[in-house]
């Protein structure tokens, strides 16, 4: 009996060994680490799952070593956002019993990843009532909010937790009784820095002789903004005196466009290649894409070609060519493209709205010379969600604030890209506008008061 268990005993460690090593030998040569993930990761990581680093820089970490990974990358755009629940907030000793009801010094406090049971429409995990937890006397402090759900503070066109630039109240009553749609509607273009050298035509192309028919790429090349700029064919191909490169890396293309570079490698076309993983290609994603498309290797000549660098048919035709979404199939039929079409036959610049309008949109930026332009945010991811962040780097150059909220909190003008006037109304201005009234009908009482000797009631911290 003894020697029968021994040999089951074998047999079970030999299976364990051999399978250790199997798996390891996958995770470390083959860098399949799928069968390590405990569970699916959310729309925003599922990218760089296999970068496990990214997030777990160390074998067991514990929670401030994951919230460095996360500050690592979201730190920027928290900045940026002017980040309403910054962590000084929760670091404050006059807040400290706030950290007992959730404790916010910490990202996975509410984004817990490989849970997808408690993934949330947004492609976050968030729990429902966290806003109640810190502001549960809230419709005694803003009589307006008083039959309010606790589990709508979260909605579109109402607070966002991080960003909530689109809601402040000065902002809200700034913006009260504007039109739905403004009278000038002309979206800012990008300003490029000064030309590198004077504009050049085809006869000035320098690539060397022995590379046979090239007349073809020569015209497109001709009829680009590079050539328009001063860069000629040895600039993207040659390196000084070194040999000609038929096919230059796009990462040359970093060499000038900084600012573009940076955004792309942050955005969901280049996150991949930043954490070395290999380029995203449609088939990867988790949106509808088309099946033509599927094993192209996504980067800055995905859009703009190779040598023509038509910013034209970046805009709209390399953005179809690859989404097969509803939101981006409807495009076609709506009044944005209209508007599009009107410009490209020769209406006034920046009258149209493309695909790169709204999630492309322009910034001003410092060009490597030092010089202050715009430049086209190619994190398409930036202003994405929460979809609030539109309103002020997007519709608001055509459209009154009140109409913004409420477009951008209807589902059914998000599927149908905006085709039809709003059928959702989002009462914040109302709020905000009802809050001055109260202000107003109460200053006499203020004043009254201050006149007798009572000091003015202190707001609570927040």
């Amino acid at each position: 009996m003894r020697r029968e268990l021994a040999v089951v005993w074998l047999i079970w460690l030999v299976a364990a060994v051999a399978l250790g090593g199997y798996l390891g030998l996958r995770m470390l040569h083959g860098k399949d680490r799928t069968l390590f993930m405990p569970g699916e990761t959310t729309a925003g990581h599922y990218q760089i799952e296999l970068d496990c680093n990214a997030c777990h820089a160390q074998a067991f970490a514990d929670a401030d070593a994951i919230q460095r990974a996360c500050v690592d990358c979201h730190g920027e755009a928290l900045r940026k956002s002017k980040d309403s629940h910054p962590l000084s907030k929760f670091t404050d000793p006059r807040n400290a019993d706030r950290l007992t009801e959730l404790d916010a010094r910490y990202c996975v406090t509410c984004h817990i990843e490989h849970q997808p049971v408690r993934t949330a429409e947004m492609g976050l995990t968030l729990p429902v009532d966290y806003c109640w937890r810190c502001h549960q006397d809230i419709g005694q402090e803003r009589p307006t909010h008083s039959e309010l759900a606790f589990d709508s503070c979260a909605s579109a066109g109402c607070h966002n937790y991080h960003d909530n630039r689109a809601l402040y109240e000065d902002f809200l009553l700034q913006h009260a009784g504007e039109p739905w749609l403004l009278a000038e509607t002309l979206v800012a273009l990008p300003v490029a820095p000064q030309p590198r050298g004077e504009p050049l035509v085809s006869g000035d192309q320098d690539a060397p002789a022995d590379l046979g028919e090239v007349d073809g790429v020569v015209a497109q090349w001709a009829q680009s903004r590079h050539a328009r700029g001063g860069v000629n064919c040895s600039d993207c191909h040659q390196d000084g005196d070194q040999a000609w490169v038929e096919s230059p890396s796009v990462s040359l293309c970093a060499d000038c466009h900084v600012t573009e570079h940076t955004g792309f490698q942050r955005g969901r076309h280049g996150m991949r290649q930043a954490r070395g993983l290999s380029p995203m290609r449609p088939e990867l994603a988790r949106l509808p894409m088309r099946s033509a498309a599927e094993g192209r290797e996504l980067s800055c000549l995905s859009c703009h070609g190779a040598h023509d660098f038509n910013p034209v048919t970046a805009a709209v035709d390399a953005c179809l060519e690859c989404h097969d979404d509803e939101h981006s199939r409807a495009y076609l039929n709506s009044p944005h493209y209209q508007l599009w079409r009107a410009e490209q036959a020769g209406g006034a610049v920046g009258s149209g709205v493309s695909c790169a309008t709204c999630h492309l949109p322009r910034e001003e930026t410092r060009h490597p010379n030092g010089e202050i332009g715009i430049a086209a945010q190619h994190n398409q991811s930036a202003n994405l969600r929460p979809v609030e962040q539109m309103a002020r780097s997007v519709c608001m150059h055509c459209h009154g604030l009140d109409f913004v909220l409420d477009a951008l909190a209807d589902p059914r003008l998000l599927h149908n890209n905006f085709s039809g006037r709003p059928a959702v109304s989002v009462p914040s201005i109302e709020m905000a506008l009802e809050r001055e009234r109260q202000h107003a009908r109460s200053a006499p009482e203020r004043a009254s008061g201050a006149d007798a000797g009572e000091s003015a009631p202190q707001p609570p911290q927040r």
